[in-house]
């Protein structure tokens, strides 16, 4: 291949204009297709010289010989300017030309003077000049070999032509360079290994960076392999007749051949470079990792193991154990950066190793079995360090929680009790027991997180005593310390948990004071409805002997129930009595409860007595009563005496209960003491029947004389009782009058 008389950076805005170009087609001949595109300005016959004499640079000698299909598109030029281009090819490339196919306008020159001029200078020329219009162009060539300006189907992009000739020159101009660096540069290492006394030069770096100059061949042989591909795909358009496969960038255009012959032997001399750099970096590591491992060395054993040794201590509060950790990570920070520096020395030796000779591995594996012995063990020391301060917060921590709660309990404790009711008196019990089990739930905790912090001291001790002469004294001062602190807790903790039981003893009693005072004043609650519903209810008397008898048992069973009610009570304030003594609660006592409480039950006693006697004196009536009714022969004085048992009785009901304190009240309402006292005045009735009947009956056993008188002494009789009841009558009158009056001067119970 012809080498590149120019460059295209010489004359790049010249081929920016696009006087002439190679658009990769190619004539039924296989020669390349030139394109020189005229305008209406004027052309430089300079500028478009020197275009064609690069283009003429490029094509390979062998596609030289199968010559040149010029186009010359003169549609939009003048014919004295298409004719200087015609004579001038045959001063640049007479003998590539082959054909030159003018490309009229439709408003041609004069046919006679073109045709004349072309065919008188034929021979002189040397090459066959035709006129054609852009349509007729086919006729010569392939439409798959023309551009999208002559009506064919071949893609050609100027610019990007352009880009890729200027990445194919200047890969070449840089992979020769680089090319013959690094080929200087290999040939010396290679004198020096032959002679070791020789020094090394001390320039080694090229002047371009291999590894950009490869990408760059890489990624221009890639771009070429690929259009060809596609070229390839589109050759066989056209005519129906298979084309020679090709393109713009075809190795005819822009040298494959020679991109590749460059990429090999740039690897070949880089591949010689590397292992060149790679032996004297290994041999001038080989001094450096040695130097650096004694470093590192030397440090850990000396320096990093004192401020070790020098820090044992635990603090004794939180803040002291915060200040403690943050001086421990002031001495990882700097065994991090020796620890750094021991990862890229690992790194680099077990690189060399990998590549190393035999005589170094073994210098190598002892530099690397030192250094990470050292740092493991200086590694394992800083790490149980750590454990045992962050042990030691959080046993501090603890320690404090404890405390706190230790404070919260004993604050609780000496406060004084004076709650409202039972409920706060159970809350705050129950908020007691939850602050008790509080602390033992942290005095556990703190006994848990002491033994791990021994545990770990104990370890930090082993490896201490092992590897360096720590300070036994302060050890053993730790590790008192914590077991001082643990039972100072423990005694705090017995000493709350015994003012616990007092308090909730003393509590307790006032629960119970609290619920024997409710229990009291229910207790005189439930009297007072017994006295209501005693007042209220307990009216009737019965209509017989038998009722009577009956109600008066429910009396009974009545009274015994308040009997138990009142005990009840009694024995509640009497229990209060007591608890306030012994809770030496001066400022609280029955108060009026007990007063009340009396005051019911004498009310309810009074009462209770009044029913009983008048039922006892309604049982009475209610019985002589029946006795006289069912007997045949009754006496005279049988019926008065249940006459006067039942006037009794009446008076009884008109009478109120007057209670010790001087106030009155009335059984029921005065209906119901009318309805009551009208049951016993049709007993008295019957019994008044009886003894008219006696008394008729003793009649009929005397003389006439004697009957004569009878019913008059009978109808005085009657007239008697009707006075007497209407007195009756006159004075259940009076009672209701002296109930209804009583009832509002009643006083509240």
């Amino acid at each position: 291949m012809s080498a590149v008389s120019m460059e295209a950076t010489i004359i790049l805005p010249i081929l920016k204009k696009k006087l002439a170009f190679l658009s990769g087609g190619k004539d039924r001949r296989s020669g390349l297709i030139l394109t020189i595109p005229l305008n209406s300005d004027q052309t430089s016959m300079e500028e478009l010289s020197a275009t064609l004499d690069y283009l003429l640079s490029i094509p390979s000698e062998k596609c030289k010989a199968r010559g040149f299909t010029v186009i010359v598109d003169g549609r939009k030029s003048q014919w004295n300017i298409v004719k200087t281009v015609v004579l001038m090819l045959q001063n640049v490339i007479p003998a590539e030309v082959s054909l030159v196919c003018v490309v009229k306008p439709d408003e041609f020159w004069d046919k006679k003077v073109t045709h004349f001029c072309f065919w008188k200078e034929k021979d002189r020329l040397g090459f066959e000049v035709i006129l054609v219009s852009a349509n007729k162009l086919t006729r010569y060539i392939e439409p798959c070999q023309l551009t999208d300006d002559f009506g064919g189907t071949l893609d050609y992009d100027h610019n990007d032509w352009l880009n890729k000739r200027l990445v194919f020159e200047k890969f070449t101009k840089e992979s020769t360079s680089l090319l013959g660096e690094l080929s200087v540069i290999n040939e010396g290492d290679k004198s020096r290994s032959v002679d070791k006394d020789k020094p090394a030069d001390l320039v080694l770096l090229p002047s371009f960076d291999p590894e950009t100059v490869l990408q760059t061949g890489h990624e221009l042989l890639s771009e070429l392999q690929q259009r060809r591909f596609n070229g390839s795909e589109s050759g066989g358009g056209g005519g129906g007749q298979a084309a020679p496969a090709w393109c713009p960038m075809e190795e005819e255009l822009l040298a494959q051949p020679q991109v590749m012959k460059l990429l090999d032997s740039l690897r070949e001399q880089y591949t010689r470079y590397q292992e060149v750099c790679r032996q004297r970096n290994k041999r001038t590591q080989l001094d450096e990792i040695h130097t650096k491992v004694m470093q590192v060395v030397n440090w850990l054993q000396g320096p990093g193991s004192e401020l070790l040794k020098n820090h044992q201590a635990i603090g004794d509060s939180i803040r002291a154990a915060q200040a403690l950790q943050q001086k421990h990570e002031e001495i990882e920070s700097q065994h991090s950066e020796w620890f750094a520096v021991y990862v890229e020395l690992n790194q680099q030796i077990a690189a060399l190793l990998n590549a190393g000779e035999e005589e170094e591995v073994v210098e190598l594996k002892a530099l690397q079995q030192q250094l990470s012995d050292v740092c493991y063990r200086q590694a394992a020391q800083l790490e149980n360090r750590q454990n045992v301060l962050q042990a030691a917060q959080t046993f501090h921590s603890t320690t404090q929680e404890l405390s706190q709660q230790l404070d919260g309990l004993l604050s609780m404790l000496c406060a004084d009790v004076a709650p409202a009711d039972g409920a706060s008196i159970q809350q705050n019990l129950k908020l007691l027991e939850e602050k008790l089990q509080a602390v033992e739930a942290g005095l556990t905790c703190l006994r848990q997180k002491g033994g791990m912090l021994l545990e770990q001291m104990c370890s930090q001790s082993t490896w201490s005593l092992e590897e360096t002469e720590s300070p036994a004294g302060e050890q053993q001062d730790n590790v008192q310390q914590i077991q001082s602190v643990m039972e100072e807790m423990q005694l705090r903790k017995q000493r709350c948990e015994d003012m616990v039981d007092v308090r909730r003893l003393k509590m307790l009693q006032m629960v119970q004071l609290f619920k024997c005072e409710e229990d009291a004043l229910q207790a005189v609650d439930w009297l007072s409805e017994l006295l209501d519903a005693l007042l209220k209810t307990h009216v009737r008397l019965g209509d017989d002997s038998q009722e009577t008898r009956t109600m008066l048992d429910k009396h009974k069973k009545f009274v015994d129930v308040a009997q138990s009610t009142y005990d009840y009570g009694r024995q509640l304030l009497q229990a209060t009595v007591v608890l306030c003594q012994s809770l030496r609660c001066t400022t609280r006592s029955s108060g009026d409860t007990l007063p009340r409480l009396n005051r019911v039950w004498k009310q309810f006693t009074v009462s209770a007595d009044e029913r009983q006697q008048r039922l006892e004196l309604a049982l009475n009536f209610h019985t002589a009563t029946e006795r006289v009714l069912q007997q045949e022969s009754v006496e005279l004085d049988s019926l008065d005496e249940v006459d006067s048992s039942g006037k009794t009785l009446l008076d009884r009901l008109t009478l109120p209960v007057i209670f010790p304190d001087g106030s009155e009240q009335f059984f029921g309402t005065p209906s119901d003491t009318a309805t009551a006292a009208e049951g016993v005045r049709e007993r008295l009735l019957l019994v008044e029947e009886r003894r008219l009947q006696l008394q008729e009956a003793r009649l009929h056993t005397e003389d006439g004389g004697e009957e004569k008188d009878m019913p008059n002494g009978q109808e005085g009789r009657l007239d008697v009782i009707g006075e007497e009841l209407s007195e009756k009558e006159e004075g259940e009158e009076e009672t209701e009058r002296r109930i209804d009056d009583s009832v509002t001067e009643i006083p509240d119970c």
